[in-house]
């Protein structure tokens, strides 16, 4: 296909997503079961580029003044892939698999027109209605920091260290681009462009013999901060697919007494196969099966609870940008009532003098900073540790680090445009011994 013909295909696509309102994973499937003449070339290069208006959906509509799927494309090729009027014209010739040719207006719009005057929600690219919490969190640097959440993410492995080194990984990688991550001691990272194709990991040797992971550096970072630590009881109470798990079991050195569980178990199916291939001995999947308590018998033994509390995702957008235009407020809601529930819940797990890390992949104030408030509040005997010791894993790096990060009485956040990775918020609170 050529490049204007796969500019027609996100245009097609973009119009069932908003006919169809189905999310854009599926309308990209849909596509590709319907045209099985294109390539796996072709189909990278046009959903990056349905990703690509995702992200910056509002601004590309705000500048072309006009929201239709042809109209937002033709915004994004100036705005995110930095086409001047001239390159998106000779695109959309009207030729054969070809856009129609510019308007007058449209060429007018993408050479005069700006996002200087938009409204904060406007330039950064997010719903309206998260505008006041965004206030809160980044003030006049909200927009800034939007515009990185918009930007597309590059991909992030974890070495395990259990079976492999940084140093050798990367020289096997070498061929894919890979570099060490700036923070986290076990990252490499692969940077991938506009129409990149997934780089194949998982067909890497390194991977098919337990030696890398794919998981964002902010994801990494979260689990080295818990402060993990070898011969320690450790429960991973919202485990998933697995991810932190089994960076926790690498810090913990095979040393000690792992337990991962979830409360939905359709989540935990992928960790057995990864728990296995990464040579974790030491680790106790859980699996709930009806109402009973898969923590009954933990009574105030903790170390650590790990809680990669559920939440509204709003820090991973850069990797899901359909999300944060399908979200609603009752979603928020109902993630911080999960939240205070899990918290609750871990409470009485902790033995005196041990810990809760408290982590989510979200920047929204409300399920960082006002959770680990309401919970203290809740659970007097319960302390938020200074980041100051949290970030004592970093090394030589906690300063740099620090001053990267937004730091509060209650924790640190990251994001995109500071640290570079996802957004993530990490909280430990220690129990009175």
């Amino acid at each position: 296909m050529t490049p204007a013909a796969r500019l027609s295909a996100a245009i097609e696509i973009l119009g069932a997503i908003d006919a169809q309102r189905i999310p854009a994973p599926n309308a990209l499937k849909e596509w590709g079961t319907a045209h099985r003449f294109a390539g796996s070339g072709d189909r990278a290069a046009i959903a990056g580029l349905v990703f690509d208006v995702l992200r910056r959906r509002a601004s590309s509509a705000w500048l072309m003044d006009a929201d239709t799927p042809r109209a937002r494309l033709l915004g994004m090729l100036r705005l995110e892939r930095g086409l001047d009027a001239d390159a998106v014209a000779a695109l959309c010739d009207g030729g054969r698999f070809a856009p129609d040719p510019l308007t007058d207006n449209e060429r007018a719009a993408l050479t005069s027109r700006s996002t200087k005057d938009a409204p904060a929600h406007i330039a950064g690219d997010y719903p309206e209605w998260l505008d006041p919490q965004f206030a809160t969190v980044f003030g006049d640097e909200r927009v800034d920091e939007a515009i990185a959440m918009a930007s597309r993410a590059p991909l992030d492995l974890r070495v395990n260290t259990l079976k492999a080194n940084r140093e050798k990984v990367l020289a096997s990688m070498k061929h894919l681009g890979a570099r060490p991550t700036p923070w986290s001691p076990w990252g490499l990272r692969i940077d991938l462009g506009a129409d990149a194709r997934n780089p194949g990991i998982h067909s890497e040797e390194a991977f098919i013999k337990g030696g890398v992971e794919v998981q964002d550096e902010g994801s990494q970072l979260a689990a080295l901060l818990s402060g993990a630590k070898p011969g320690e009881q450790v429960i991973d109470m919202c485990a998933g697919a697995g991810g932190k798990t089994l960076a926790l079991a690498a810090m913990m050195q095979g040393k000690g007494r792992l337990i991962a569980t979830d409360h939905d178990k359709r989540q935990l199916a992928p960790i057995h196969e990864r728990l296995s291939r990464a040579g974790i001995h030491n680790a106790d999947v859980r699996t709930p099966r009806g109402p009973d308590d898969t923590l009954s018998d933990i009574k105030a033994s903790a170390d650590l609870v790990v809680i990669d509390a559920p939440c509204t995702g709003t820090g991973t957008w850069r990797r899901n940008p359909d999300a944060k235009w399908r979200m609603r407020p009752g979603a928020l809601e109902v993630r911080i009532k999960d939240q205070a529930e899990v918290l609750d819940r871990a409470a009485g797990l902790v033995k005196p003098g041990g810990r809760i890390a408290y982590i989510t992949c979200s920047v929204l104030p409300q399920e960082n900073n006002a959770q680990v408030k309401a919970f203290t509040a809740r659970h007097p005997d319960y302390e938020v540790l200074p980041t100051e010791r949290v970030m004592s894993p970093l090394w030589d790096k906690a300063d740099d680090f620090a001053a990267a990060t937004i730091q509060s009485v209650e924790g640190l956040l990251m994001t995109p445009r500071r640290t570079g990775t996802d957004g993530f918020f990490v909280s430990v609170l220690k129990k009175a011994g």
